[in-house]
């Protein structure tokens, strides 16, 4: 048995019959990466299968073993597989060994019938030609070679019938030269297009039956599985959805050929499907939705956004360079890995909730946060001259459940008000986003309890200290500690405060931050450096006591790929369906999307989302964090943000963002009502 190359206009089609092996590369940064997938056709025989396994380890030989493998089974393809083929996957009857032809393209000797499912990624079947395959709830395409017809079901939705109408005419561009015509029947409607019924009954006969809704579409849908199993010779047992081969740089070259036939006797001993997806992956090259599995995963002297380094053992130096806020807006791409949309100088209003209501607060009292309170800080930007909006709603970590729940319905108001077009962003007490601190220069001060309001009864403690924590303008926050020696640190400089005496305690290894403080208090009150404390500031704290002294090594950066969602819950569960190599044609107007970038998530809210979708978005997202199998923190900041109102922080996910693209699609529904005209 020998690889044959398959030319390129039939991709996506794939026999039965037959076994595959599809190699993709892509550019990451200045190097190549590669993935070997080796598809199993559902009538194919064990010599066929066992050939595709030796001829995807012999490509990852040939490449240096960088590949990622994964094995990919009839209608059990991994989301990155079918997100290969854009127009979707066709299954043909027939192959190689079944002693069936495979049918040439460019050729009108065809007679198929292809039933069609999924709005994400389309799977395209070969049935019976015959009414009863039909249902009420898909799409088919029969193919005659000359003439494509495509009957909607009633009940279809309405992505399937735009991702059908994309697949005929994917297979008349690539199979019939452009030279095969494109009909379409509504199903609800079919007297009004006679001709085509009359070429559907002329090879399917007569229809005499009643046809059914069909299957629901959910199986197409893929459930996020929370159980993870790490075994000793680096299988990752996904909960039975999955099998990751980890194969480290150092294993033999017996060790990497046996990986998959391992993957493979695990699934025998464990009773799972024979169907199970299984992927292997190279020390190194690990795959996205490898890595997003596990809670911290760092490269060791990777560097990322303003030279942020990850470092095991040492600090390195970091050389700060000026933020410059110009580039946001002309390339979305670093607004994106910045998390920053401009540099903080917009205009701000702040509001309390007090009372349930919104309150204005005191422009001098602006950045200024307690614990026991809820704020919404509305920040106004400019783009092109048009204004632009983030309304972030901070939470306090002693805040009533009342005042939670106010500050969110006082937000859905505030949104309102503007037209629904803010980007709204959710803000816990501690996780405070890049943009929101460089709103304030610096001057960000978080009181651990207490509340602003006015009248207040609560003493304020005698004794106050706070960690200044940062290097610049835009990242340095105030934040209060516990007034003890413990609290102190190394890296830090600290503000202890009493009602009579006032030091600025500098650590060790604590320069920047000094400037920071004296740049931003413009303090003249006694600097302290460690190690030569007067013995009142040891009073003031209740005695000396261990604190953390050592180095603080850099931020650590978490290598994680951003991934994109479809969110579902209609079966009661929580269902999520990934996209890959995805793009701004993925995000559907009658979809809620999630982008995970890890360290923030965003929820995209389609026009035509329902009313249910767009309330339960953030409950949505907050389970996606709870049920991620990567113990993901559950604080992590959720960024709302409605369709024709993306900032660039979210655009710059996505290459080749278009700013008219849906302004554009309106335009078409308004003048012909109908979206699948011009296509």
């Amino acid at each position: 048995m020998e690889l044959v190359l398959i030319p390129e206009k039939t991709y996506g089609n794939f026999f039965e019959g037959d076994c595959y092996v599809l190699l993709f590369t892509q550019k990451v940064k200045n190097a190549l990466s590669y993935d070997i997938h080796y598809w199993i056709g559902s009538e194919s025989s064990q010599d066929e299968q066992g050939a595709a396994a030796v001829y995807s380890v012999q490509l990852d030989d040939y490449l240096g073993s960088s590949p990622i493998q994964h094995r990919e089974v009839q209608n059990h393809e991994s989301d990155t597989f079918k997100g290969y083929f854009k127009h979707g996957i066709i299954y043909k009857k027939g192959g190689v060994a079944t002693g069936m032809r495979h049918v040439e393209t460019n050729t009108y000797d065809v007679k198929r019938l292809l039933h069609v499912k999924g709005k994400k990624r389309v799977i395209a079947r070969e049935v019976e030609l015959s009414w009863k395959s039909f249902n009420l709830g898909d799409v088919f395409l029969l193919d005659t070679g000359k003439t494509i017809v495509q009957w909607n079901g009633p009940k279809s939705h309405k992505q399937e019938r735009l991702k059908g109408l994309l697949l005929a005419k994917d297979i008349r561009d690539r199979e019939r030269g452009g030279r095969a015509e494109v009909r379409s029947v509504e199903g609800d409607a079919e007297k009004q297009s006679p001709q085509e019924m009359e070429i559907l009954n002329s090879f399917l006969g007569e229809r005499n039956i009643k046809l059914t809704d069909g299957p629901p579409d959910e199986t197409f849908d893929q459930e996020q599985m929370g159980k993870l199993s790490l075994y000793c010779c680096f299988l990752l047992d996904q909960g039975g959805a999955k099998i990751f081969v980890w194969k480290g740089k150092k294993a033999n070259k017996a060790e990497r050929q046996a990986a998959m036939a391992r993957a493979l006797d695990f699934i025998k001993t464990k009773n799972y499907p024979f169907t199970t997806n299984v992927e292997t992956v190279n020390d190194g090259a690990e795959s996205a939705v490898f890595k997003q599995l596990f809670q911290r995963w760092t490269v060791k002297d990777q560097t990322q956004g303003l030279g942020k380094v990850n470092t095991r053992g040492k600090v390195a130096h970091v050389k700060q360079e000026k933020f410059d806020a110009s580039l946001m807006h002309a390339m979305p791409e670093v607004a994106a890995q910045e998390r920053m949309v401009d540099d903080g100088s917009g205009q701000v209003e702040v509001w309390r909730i007090e009372d349930l209501e919104p309150v204005p607060v005191d422009r001098q009292r602006y950045g200024y946060f307690y614990g026991g309170d809820c704020y919404l800080v509305l920040y106004t930007y400019l783009v092109n001259n048009k204004k632009c909006y983030l309304l972030y709603m901070w939470q306090g970590r002693h805040a009533t459940q009342d005042e939670l729940a106010a500050c969110a319905f006082q937000a859905v108001a505030l949104d309102q008000k503007y037209n629904d077009e803010p980007v709204q962003v959710r803000v816990t007490m501690g996780k405070e986003p890049r943009h929101f601190m460089a709103i304030f220069k610096g001057k960000m001060v978080i009181f651990e309890g207490g509340t602003s309001r006015k009248g207040s009864s609560e003493p304020e403690p005698p004794v106050r200290l706070f960690q200044v924590h940062g290097s610049d303008l835009s990242n340095t926050k105030t934040i209060e500690v516990p007034a003890l020696a413990s609290s102190l640190n190394s890296s830090d400089v600290f503000l202890l405060r009493s009602q009579t005496e006032i030091y600025l305690w500098c650590g060790k290894v604590t320069m920047m931050q000094l400037l920071m403080s004296q740049i931003i208090y413009s303090v003249s009150e006694e600097i302290v450096a460690e190690g030569q404390e007067p013995m009142e500031f040891w009073e003031l704290l209740g005695g000396k006591a261990p604190y953390a002294s050592g180095k603080r090594l850099q931020q650590v950066v978490l290598d994680h790929e951003p991934r994109l969602f479809e969110c579902s819950n209609k079966t009661g569960r929580f269902i999520v369906t990934e996209v890959t190599h995805f793009n701004q044609d993925d995000l559907n107007e009658d979809d809620v999307m999630l982008l995970d970038t890890w360290d923030q998530l965003f929820l995209w809210i389609g026009k035509e989302a329902n009313e249910t979708e767009r309330k339960e978005a953030v409950a949505t997202s907050q389970e996606y964090l709870r049920t991620h199998p990567g113990d993901r923190d559950l604080d992590t900041p959720i960024v709302m943000i409605k369709q024709g109102f993306e900032p660039p922080t979210f655009t710059g996910w996505f290459t080749a963002w278009d700013p008219f693209k849906w302004s554009v699609i309106t335009l078409h529904k308004a003048a012909t009502g109908c979206l699948f005209l011009n296509m």
